[in-house]
């Protein structure tokens, strides 16, 4: 039987951040202007752990988001992860996953969340080319990166590292650069954030001026279509594409430029099965066939709007798509009737 992954997230406002990067306004990203009170915790975590089916096989955390937990003061870290102890059963909820900063982690903060129980610390890293790190305002370079992830595998904790493609003198060249050095660095995950533009930030204004263009919905899709094979080919499992946006976001009213797109991530994968079937050499001397492809795939290989299944209907009168559990990544193998 497989193995699903659910997140209860807990979202901090950015109190601690010290830096107001290009492209940052959580509070429209998230619409979590206040620290939660201890009771909206407790409420959120067993709201969450109803809805959650009660499996041995399901691998619950609960997750602080949306700020830099590490940045803000020890005292208050502390609080936070002392409410959310008792629910740390170990077997429903497995242990607590946060999102902080590279250069907010040092010997003294990763005890005290060793000592409570985090297993997984996700660095918002965006890249790791220096050039892209100053124009975007992120306030650390790529060796703070380098050296907080270093330390984080040290104590033993699962390597979490974000990317962003798109930011201000980005390009693909730096992209791949970034998506390598966080399969070297022994990253076990990552989650891919293609650059919006969002009312009230730094990157609006330059974005008004004619400063800054995003890269389009097409553009961001060949971003992603190499990324997503590089990191499945490398055990780096991308968690999400896109942010996880609020009300306001979807609706378009805090979005001025930039590829958002609900089913971005199966638009992407789309496009990565169809070059893995346009280089498989398919049989036309058949008028019908099976494809097989892994657990969890089989709507992008059909394809966003059926786009890969109607381009091999073209080739055959029929197909059809099946799911073998022994396949990985992006494999598949066809049937041919």
């Amino acid at each position: 039987m497989s193995v699903h992954h659910f997140n209860i997230p807990i979202f901090i406002p950015e109190l601690a951040c010290p830096f107001q990067c290009v492209f940052c306004d959580q509070h429209k990203i998230t619409a979590q202007k206040q620290m939660p009170t201890d009771d909206e915790i407790i409420q959120t975590i067993e709201k969450r752990l109803k809805t959650i089916p009660n499996d041995h096989h399901n691998i619950i955390e609960i997750a602080f988001f949306g700020g830099n937990f590490t940045g803000i003061p020890m005292e208050e870290q502390e609080r936070l992860l002392s409410l959310v102890q008792p629910y740390l059963d170990g077997e429903r909820v497995r242990g607590i996953r946060l999102s902080t900063r590279p250069d907010y982690i040092n010997k003294e903060k990763l005890e005290l969340l060793k000592k409570y129980n985090v297993k997984t610390i996700e660095l918002g890293a965006q890249s790791f080319d220096d050039e892209v790190l100053i124009k975007s305002g992120r306030g650390h370079t790529a060796s703070d990166i380098e050296e907080a992830a270093a330390m984080i595998r040290s104590f033993g904790f699962e390597l979490g590292l974000q990317m962003m493609t798109g930011l201000p003198g980005d390009s693909l060249k730096a992209i791949q650069f970034t998506a390598k050095r966080i399969a070297e660095l022994g990253a076990s995950n990552t989650r891919i954030y293609p650059i919006l533009v969002i009312k009230g930030t730094k990157l609006a204004e330059m974005y008004e001026a004619g400063q800054f263009t995003p890269p389009n919905l097409q553009e961001t899709i060949q971003f992603l279509r190499l990324l997503l094979p590089f990191f499945a080919k490398n055990n780096v499992d991308v968690i999400r594409v896109g942010l996880h946006p609020s009300e306001n976001l979807k609706k378009g009213k805090d979005l001025l430029a930039g590829p958002f797109h609900p089913a971005l991530r199966q638009m992407a994968l789309t496009a990565v099965w169809q070059d893995v079937f346009w280089n498989h050499a398919f049989d036309p001397n058949f008028n019908a066939i099976d494809i097989f492809v892994p657990k969890g795939q089989r709507a992008n290989a059909i394809g966003y709007e059926a786009r890969n299944k109607k381009e091999l209907l073209s080739t055959y009168r029929e197909v059809k798509f099946y799911v073998d559990p022994f396949l990985r990544g992006f494999q598949f193998y066809a049937n041919y009737r």
